[in-house]
């Protein structure tokens, strides 16, 4: 082992450099690349792609971490690792953003049409799709980059289109005229799972409708005025006695001035608003359902950007909704027909991406059947095969999957997979089998019934996650790779995607490759800020991980963000927090520089590894290899924080503030051999406790692990053997020993510090024990700054002298010469008679019941828990008090 002139190590840890320079060598020596080896078992992780208009967030900081420790670490023991990296290319979204840049160019998308769109999206796509790969390179993910993909690519799509033919063929997707959810932006059908609820304090509007050929009326209750424009009845509980003799007859819609029936149904709730409603069966589901059972005429009265059409009166006509709503309002009231106007709150649903309440709207889309589809999936999950973590999620996923509907697949989108599906539109000889629909993976020659050329294609794309849903297993270009790498592994993502993709992707697998698509999914923490509060732009709480990444590097962004992240529980980050990351990267590298600047003088001697070995170099093997166990067993359960926290303890305790310090002594010596036996060991051990760090903090492990010795060109850490757990060097007794040590050691360091006695005073310590402490006093010395250490069973507390006890060991400290002890006397009992006076304060704050009883709980507590401090230091102060008598 020949170290790197370790002159050049500069103090600190310089992350920028290390980081470009790094991420560079990985990829020149195609250090991440995979490709099928029969040699080896492959272990797969497929990314889950960010969308092309996506910029990096915390969420996916967090989430490509964890992939990368898995993928990093899984390199290193010996598997084929193999992660493969995409994007997506999310139809809505960067429809959305180009239509916009359009716009604002004066060009409108409908007058250049959809060919010349799409050169546009292309475009979009080229100069910024791939702005999110660039800036996950610089978190130093380790994908496999030659495998990129994108879910337009001509593969991909060719997969996607081949997916809905077989499908379709096997009647599993079908065309239907059916209420689903509409949003006005986009102008497009979303699915159930795109739709956000959100609170809305609104008003509850009582509407009176005149009763035909009567002076009654009946009053109804609406949240929606506008779409009684829409209305083809009033429905009421066939139970409710107030309406039994309007059951059945007529009543005149206003304004729209036609009859419509009264009918009933078991829907309607009686203690709602007057127990009577009116059915609008083309803008609400629940009255679309009604209007089946009783046929109910289906009026549809918006246009697709949600403004009134022609199927209302003239004056309310081409009105956006909410202005009709005005409106309309306005009308009934100038006829009397408003009884009353009640505030009320009431869940709204959102279009995610187009952040617009969205609208019940009645359209002909392609559905897939999912009730048979879904039910192999749910049991999978259900029989273990594929295992949540945490597994509380399974319960979430099997309530979706039992009550799961149909998908509506279609969306009114130029930017996506077109539906294959062409019709014929026509010559004079078409007969009736000329309106069913062609399905195809390429356009067809001809029509199959009549034989015209004269074919459309569909209008519509499919949606997004109906091309994502095949990821796990068609990123693999050919049969070899797929029958290789697929199952994959692991699926890292977050929760709130659990239906629109986890769920998809097992039903997927499950069908096209009779296959799960993998084995365990993990779901990611939500991030937070300290407030709690969902990280977003619009609070301005969502720190831009390139800036963190800049300022404190990206081995402290990665560490920090799995350091405060445990299973299943919400991570409350802050950008100061990465001084845990920081801090840690350089506890390392001042480890590192340490015991390199030693190897300057010292020989490396690989044939005195096992010389002048003693409970030291005992105590820290025994530690590395318990610290290996407990890291493979959370690794094992997914326990990533836990990791983390192993690996902190092991590091900045066990390696760095014991057994470099306890080694000092060893690098000073004068027997040359004991020397260079100390720090070969040491070396050594920092070796394997980097690959320990580096499936987390990738960048300042290889810059260490390259200053060691002289590596090859093309080695890296990341290909390195990891470390193997060999339990026979796991010594309970020496890890015993070692601890009573430590515990002596801190208690004399407290002694020092409660009494004031300064660093540089050299003490004598007397230790009263039937443990044989002999072979560790000079340890004792050193650590302590002792100049007399006694070790013996019958030792008597020598006068003036303070002390402690360590399980079966009592420490005595003559304090006579260190300390003025009558000052230290006096200073004691004014301390303890000011601390009294303060307990009694607080003890009759916490006596009075007022205060008690009308303070805040947090209030409360906090005096509660300071009187508990209290007590605890002042029974400290008598015991010191104690001992200078």
């Amino acid at each position: 082992m020949e170290p790197q002139n370790t002159i050049e190590i500069p103090k600190a840890y310089n992350s920028a450099s290390a980081e470009d320079k790094w991420y560079a060598y990985w990829l020149k020596h195609k250090i991440f690349h995979s490709e099928v080896d029969s040699t080896k078992d492959p272990y797969t992780i497929v990314i889950p792609p960010p969308n092309i208009t996506g910029m990096l967030t915390m969420g996916h900081i967090l989430n490509n971490t964890l992939q990368d420790v898995l993928i990093r670490q899984k390199r290193m023991q010996g598997f084929n690792a193999c992660w493969v990296p995409g994007t997506d290319h999310a139809s809505i979204a960067t429809e959305s953003k180009v239509t916009k840049f359009l716009k604002d160019e004066g060009i409108d998308k409908h007058k250049i049409g959809r060919e010349e769109f799409l050169k546009y999206c292309q475009e979009w796509k080229i100069k910024y799709g791939g702005i999110i790969i660039q800036q996950l390179k610089k978190l130093g993910v380790s994908c496999d980059w030659e495998r990129e993909r994108f879910t337009m690519d001509d593969h991909y799509y060719k997969k996607v289109i081949e997916a809905f033919v077989k499908l379709y063929h096997d009647g599993k997707i079908y065309r239907g005229n059916r209420l689903v959810n509409w949003c006005p932006v986009s102008k497009s059908a979303i699915s159930d799972e795109e739709v956000i609820y959100r609170t809305i304090n609104g008003n509850i509007w009582y509407f009176k409708y005149p009763v035909k050929d009567s002076d009654e009326f009946i009053t109804v209750a609406t949240t929606r005025p506008e779409t009684m424009l829409g209305d083809s009845g009033i429905a009421v509980n066939p139970s409710d006695k107030r309406y039994k003799k309007l059951v059945g007859k007529s009543v005149i819609l206003p304004l729209v001035n036609k009859e419509i029936p009264v009918i009933a149904d078991y829907y309607v709730e009686k203690e709602f608003g007057t127990g009577a409603v009116k059915v609008t069966p083309a803008h609400d589901f629940n009255d679309y359902l009604m209007g089946q059972r009783h046929n109910l005429e289906v009026i549809n009265i918006f246009n697709p950007d949600a403004s009134t059409n022609e199927n209302v009166p003239q004056e309310f006509q081409h009105l956006d909704r909410y202005e009709a709503r005005k409106l309309v309002v306005k009308k009934m009231e100038e006829l009397g027909l408003v009884e009353k106007i009640e505030p009320y709150q009431t869940n709204i649903g959102y279009s995610e991406r187009g952040g617009v309440p969205i609208e019940p709207y009645l359209s002909e889309q392609w559905f897939m059947k999912m009730d048979e589809l879904a039910r192999p999936a749910l049991e999978i999950v259900k029989e273990g095969k594929v295992k949540f973590h945490p597994d509380h999620w399974v319960k979430t996923y099997e309530h979706w999957m039992e009550n799961i509907k149909d998908w509506c697949i279609s969306r009114q989108l130029w930017w996506g997979h077109r539906i294959p599906v062409w019709y014929c539109v026509g010559d004079d000889h078409c007969n009736l089998e000329c309106k069913q629909p062609i399905v195809a993976e390429t356009k067809p020659e001809k029509c199959p019934h009549c034989g015209s050329t004269n074919l459309r294609q569909d209008d519509d794309v499919l949606d997004t996650w109906a091309s994502s849903w095949l990821w796990a297993h068609d990123v693999f270009k050919t049969e070899k790779e797929k029958k290789y790498y697929y199952p994959t592994n692991t699926l890292i993502t977050a929760p709130d995607i659990i239906f629109f993709w986890v769920a998809r992707m097992i039903i997927a697998g499950l069908y096209f490759e009779k296959n799960i698509p993998f084995s365990d999914v993990y779901f990611t923490s939500i991030i937070r800020d300290l407030q709690g509060r969902k990280m977003s732009k619009s609070l301005g709480n969502s720190p831009d991980p390139l800036e963190v990444i800049n300022e404190y590097g990206a081995d402290a962004l990665r560490f920090s963000v799995i350091y405060l992240a445990p299973l299943g529980q919400d991570v409350l980050f802050a950008t100061e927090k990465c001084e845990i990351g920081r801090n840690f990267a350089n506890k390392i590298w001042n480890a590192g520089r340490f015991l390199l600047m030693n190897a300057q003088t010292i020989p490396i001697d690989k044939t005195l590894a096992d010389k002048h070995i003693d409970i030291i170099d005992e105590w820290i093997q025994s530690r590395f290899n318990q610290t290996l166990k407990e890291l493979n067993r959370a690794m094992e359960k997914f326990e990533f924080n836990n990791a983390s926290k192993i690996i902190y303890s092991f590091v900045w305790n066990d390696f760095c503030d014991w057994y470099i310090e306890l080694s000092k002594s060893k690098f000073y010596s004068d027997n040359e051999e004991v020397k260079s036996a100390a720090l070969t060991r040491a070396i050594s051990l920092f070796e394997n406790l980097l690959k320990l760090v580096h499936p987390f903090m990738p960048f300042v492990t290889e810059e260490l692990w390259q200053l060691i010795k002289k590596r090859n060109v093309g080695e890296s850490i990341s290909t390195s053997a990891y470390p193997k757990c060999d339990e026979t060097f796991i010594k309970q007794n020496v890890d015993d020993e070692m601890n009573f040590l430590q515990e002596v050691v801190t208690a004399i360091r407290n002694i020092r510090g409660e009494m004031n006695i300064a660093p540089s005073k050299p003490i004598s310590v007397y230790l009263k024990t039937e443990v044989n402490l002999s072979a560790s006093i000079n340890y004792f010395k050193k650590l302590t700054r002792a100049e007399e250490v006694v070790i013996g069973k019958d030792i008597v507390k020598p006068e003036k002298s303070t002390a402690a006890v360590v399980k079966n060991c009592e420490i005595y400290i003559p304090l006579e010469g260190l300390i003025d002890v009558a000052a230290e006397r006096e200073k004691l009992s004014k301390d303890i008679s000011r601390l009294e006076g303060s307990i009694n304060g607080v003890e009759k704050k916490l006596s009075n019941e007022n205060f008690v009883k009308n303070a805040p709980v947090d209030i409360v507590e906090k005096e509660k828990t300071k009187l508990a401090d209290w007590f605890e230091k002042l029974a400290k102060l008598k015991e010191l008090l104690l001992n200078l008598k």
